[in-house]
């Protein structure tokens, strides 16, 4: 697969025709004219003509040896997004299968939503759902994203970083999920190089300065390892197995490791004509070689989930150094470098015959995206089940029977209950774990024996088990189980806790369920009747702060509009009172003086528990400023110096404080730092933030407090925040 050569129709076309009939080859160019025709005029920000990206996405597919309506998708993924042409004229055109893998592909821009991220989790759960229905939706959206990052370097700085880390957080690991090899490794190369520049270009550096030591060693052992087989007659093809970029620098991260320190630099890979040469070739790199303990893996008698299978070995090479080893048939390799585009392969016009019942097997938890689906209302909610159930680490664990499963790493006896069948989840009482009782919550390891103890007398889950599983399908399959049994119960519970939440506002129930409050509610979060919303959040289908929150946003608009009024019309009052001893609003004393207007400066924002100094305005009476004020500290200023200080009590009032918190840039770190402003019943005014491109985050809040020892216990909450480095009060 060509990185970075463009491939011309006239070279596209001589490709597929060397797999696909003349009449398959003739409906894909009739795909390329009519896409031609409805992109012509447009361009890329590189200012290449736009149907270039389509012949590359369609190019991309041809390599892959994807079937013709795939192909043609290809050509065709962008018309209806990008011109007037609709879904239904694509299937007039062709026919319905190109329409619906368009369609799968094509993001939702008509519709208006109440933020970019929640337009983006929208067009990834329709992508999602398509690719559930047919995975080749998932073959054309990789293919064009592996175009789109090829040229990158046409977007502006700020797209750059935001496309490289959605295809480092969706695209590779799904590519991965695919195995499909060939295109999650470049995805992953490509995305660390926008996102951390400065490491991509040292490790491509220290790569360069290695490359011919390197190359020098690997012929040493490919001419030994060849010299050993022909003795044996066995026909192989041995290569340097190059390692990829990304995954030196996530070995260097996540093993705290220097560049020297990485094993698998030095790799080989031998491709031989079945799996009975794996083993000897494997018993002939052992007998050359001393192997190193713990780093044998045998994915050809236990295949990864992703179809990969493969014979890894590490051994102590001729000079002394680690040097990995890869042996397999050249079946799995095309697997392994082409995952399951290899099972839609063509070849003279039909689709390859390999193991469909197999092949089925592997792909059930995409059959399982539908049902996800069907019981998640919230489409950001959804992209991030899918982030945990089929991005995450896994763990390989056994049946009884020696069956491997699959789970994301931390998963517990009742993930691996609900994995097996719905029924053995809901009558779980216990788990033995290689022959040994264990709790419901123990954390699965590799390598694990695990047997079910069921009982039909059980009463079914417990709503505690939603806090102990850690798969989206356990923990749906849970609130399956109450949102049948347990109706009328959940309907109570739903509506006592949407209750409470809405209380927790300050705002009487009834205010807020009103029937057309409700009803707005309901068919925002696509529920038939307020009825299904509350038994939603008893079964803990979607969660009663949520619902509340949605349910008072217009009373809380409204109020907040009132107070706003009030405080200017406050503040006007204010100007023309006759101040006696001291301003009450600013809650500052100015000894001496009566009928003096006092206002807290903004620029230091002081707050009972500082030290304050005042100063004489023109025209505009007295302003407060914290001591060490820069604004104060001048020689003229020092002039105007007045001797003021705070009124002894102050807890009614509160005061506008600046705060910025710096830390690591990770996901949920901005909802983890208004948590716990909010948990300490503390109101916000104002958030911004931002992070650069060394992952380092900086948010900016401002917050009304009572005086210093408040502000002391927020600012030390937040620092009890995992990877929060510093909070400090600003001037403005």
């Amino acid at each position: 697969m060509a990185k970075n050569d463009i491939i011309t129709i006239e070279q596209l076309q001589e490709k597929a025709s060397t797999y696909l009939s003349e009449d398959d080859v003739a409906f894909i160019m009739r795909a390329y004219t009519y896409a031609e025709e409805a992109h012509r005029d447009q361009y890329r920000k590189s200012g290449e003509a736009y149907i270039i990206h389509p012949i590359q996405v369609a190019g991309i597919l041809v390599d892959l040896k994807m079937d013709p309506v795939t192909v043609a998708g290809g050509f065709l993924h962008d018309v209806v997004e990008d011109t007037e042409i609709t879904l239904e004229e694509i299937e007039e055109q062709f026919n319905k299968e190109v329409a619906m893998l368009v369609d799968g592909v094509t993001k939702l821009g008509k519709i208006k939503y109440k933020s970019k991220e929640a337009q983006q989790a929208e067009n990834h759960r329709k992508m999602f759902v398509a690719m559930a229905k047919d995975i080749r939706v998932i073959l054309i959206k990789l293919a064009d994203r592996l175009h789109n990052m090829r040229t990158l370097k046409f977007l502006p700085p700020e797209k750059q970083r935001i496309k490289a880390n959605e295809t480092i957080e969706i695209f590779a690991p799904l590519a991965h999920r695919l195995g499909i090899s060939a295109i999650k490794w470049e995805l992953e190369d490509i995305s660390l190089r926008y996102l951390n520049p400065q490491q991509y270009y040292r490790i491509v550096q220290l790569m360069k300065q290695k490359r011919e030591q390197r190359e020098s060693y690997i012929d040493e052992v490919i001419q030994e390892v060849n010299k050993q087989l022909e003795e044996i007659n066995i026909e192989a093809e041995i290569s340097g197995r190059p390692k990829h970029l990304y995954s030196i620098y996530q070995k260097m991260i996540k093993q705290n490791k220097q560049f020297n320190e990485i094993y698998d630099l030095l790799a080989v890979r031998i491709l031989v004509n079945s799996i009975k040469d794996c083993y000897a070739v494997l018993g002939i790199i052992h007998t050359c070689w001393k192997p190193m303990p713990g780093r044998f893996k045998d994915y050809i008698a236990m295949p990864k989930q992703n179809l990969y299978q493969s014979l890894h070995t590490t051994v102590i090479g001729p000079k002394g150094d680690p040097l990995e080893v890869q042996i397999r048939t050249k079946e799995m390799h095309e697997i392994a470098e082409y995952g399951i585009a290899a099972h839609w392969a063509y070849k003279e016009g039909k689709q390859l015959n390999r193991d469909k019942k197999s092949f089925e097997e592997k792909l059930t938890w995409f059959r399982e995206i539908l049902e996800w689906q069907n019981e998640t209302h919230d489409a950001e909610e959804f992209v991030e089940s899918l982030k945990v159930d089929l991005f995450s680490d896994m763990v390989y664990v056994f049946t009884p029977k020696g069956d491997v499963i699959e789970l994301p790493s931390g998963s517990v006896p009742l993930d691996f209950a609900y994995r097996i069948h719905t029924e053995i989840g809901n009558q779980t009482i216990g788990a033995k774990i290689n022959g040994k009782m264990e709790p419901l919550d123990y954390k699965l390891k590799n390598g694990d024996i695990i047997e079910v103890l069921t009982s039909k007398h059980s009463y079914g889950p417990s709503q505690d088990w939603l806090k102990i599983t850690q798969t989206s399908q356990a923990k749906n399959k849970i609130r399956q189980f109450f949102k049948k049994q347990r109706r009328e119960e959940n309907v109570a519970k739903g509506k006592d806790l949407v209750e409470k939440e809405i209380r927790a506002f300050d705002i009487e129930p009834k205010e807020a369920l009103t029937e057309e409050n409700l009803k707005r509610v309901y068919e925002r979060f696509n529920f038939v009747s307020e009825e299904d919303l509350y038994a939603a959040v008893g079964y803990q289908g979607i969660t009663a702060a949520l619902v509340a929150t949605r349910l008072t946003e217009k009373i809380r608009q409204s109020r907040q509009k009132e107070e706003d009024l009030a405080k200017t019309l406050e503040g006007t009052k204010t100007e023309y009172k006759e101040f006696k001893k001291h301003k009450k609003d600013s809650g500052v004393i100015v000894e001496g003086i009566d009928n003096l207007l006092v206002r807290l400066s903004k620029c230091c924002n002081p707050v009972p528990g500082d030290e304050i100094i005042g100063y004489i305005t023109k025209g505009r009476g007295v302003s407060v400023h914290r001591t060490d004020c820069p604004n104060v500290q001048t020689e003229e200023a020092r002039e105007r110096h007045l001797h003021v200080e705070w009124e002894e009590d102050q807890t009614q009032k509160q005061y506008h404080v600046d705060l910025e918190i710096s830390g690591y840039d990770r996901r949920g770190l901005l909802n983890e730092v208004l948590q716990a402003v909010n948990e300490s019943k503390t109101n916000i005014t104002h958030v911004n933030g931002r992070s650069d491109r060394n992952k380092m985050a900086v948010i900016q809040i401002t917050i009304l407090i009572h005086n210093t020892n408040h502000l002391r216990k927020i600012v030390e909450r937040i620092k009890q925040i995992k990877d929060v480095y510093a909070v400090t009060r600003t001037l403005q």
